[in-house]
């Protein structure tokens, strides 16, 4: 048991290094005072602002990644719609048979079976078709993007042939070079390209 003082007489003081206890159940707490009251607050008010601060970034940032993907697939999707445009629609270019001096003949002249059947062939090295011409020989080519009508000198256009992509009608409506997905073929009339 503790004992106890004397009434009158002073408490004794804690031993230096001594710890005193509060019971729980009887200690009241006492109140905070105006500045803790105010830190309180200001922290408080400090948490909240954090809170929507990191709201509004997260916000943003959500925003800007919908921002990013939605641009990512438009850029996409209009290269896509590109190229497929490139592809799936080829270059057209309209050809007229002409004779070495480039007067415009008939199409035939520059037509693969026709020649053939008439004894004739083409010089890939010239690029011509040779057909027998009482006996001689003429030579005939396209000329791609000219326009004229038979026995006039054709007007405009190039001797050099198309890329393959590229389509080329005479205007007789046969096909020379079928274009597109990088496929060249032969028609019925005039297959070989004849440029030079």
């Amino acid at each position: 048991m503790a004992e106890e003082q004397p009434p009158g007489l002073p408490a004794e003081e804690p031993k230096r290094g001594s710890m005193r206890f509060q019971d729980a159940e009887s200690t009241e707490p006492r109140e905070p005072t105006l500045a803790e009251q105010r830190a309180r607050r200001k922290a408080l008010a400090d948490e909240e602002e954090r809170e929507k601060a990191l709201a509004e970034a997260e916000r943003k940032s959500a925003s800007r990644r919908k921002i990013l993907i939605g641009s990512g697939v438009t850029v996409g999707l209009v290269g896509v719609v590109a190229a497929w445009y490139l592809v799936a629609t080829p270059n057209e270019v309209d050809a007229v048979c002409t004779d070495d001096s480039g007067v415009v003949t008939a199409d035939e002249n520059c037509d693969e079976n026709f020649v053939a059947s008439h004894g004739g062939y083409y010089n890939s090295g010239t690029g011509f078709w040779i057909l027998p011409y009482l006996g001689g020989y003429r030579q005939y080519r396209y000329n791609y993007g000219g326009t004229g009508t038979i026995g006039t000198h054709v007007a405009g256009g190039t001797y050099t042939a198309p890329s393959a992509h590229t389509t080329v009608k005479t205007k007789s409506g046969s096909t020379v070079q079928r274009g597109g997905f990088g496929i060249s073929g032969k028609s019925g009339s005039g297959g070989k390209s004849g440029g030079s």
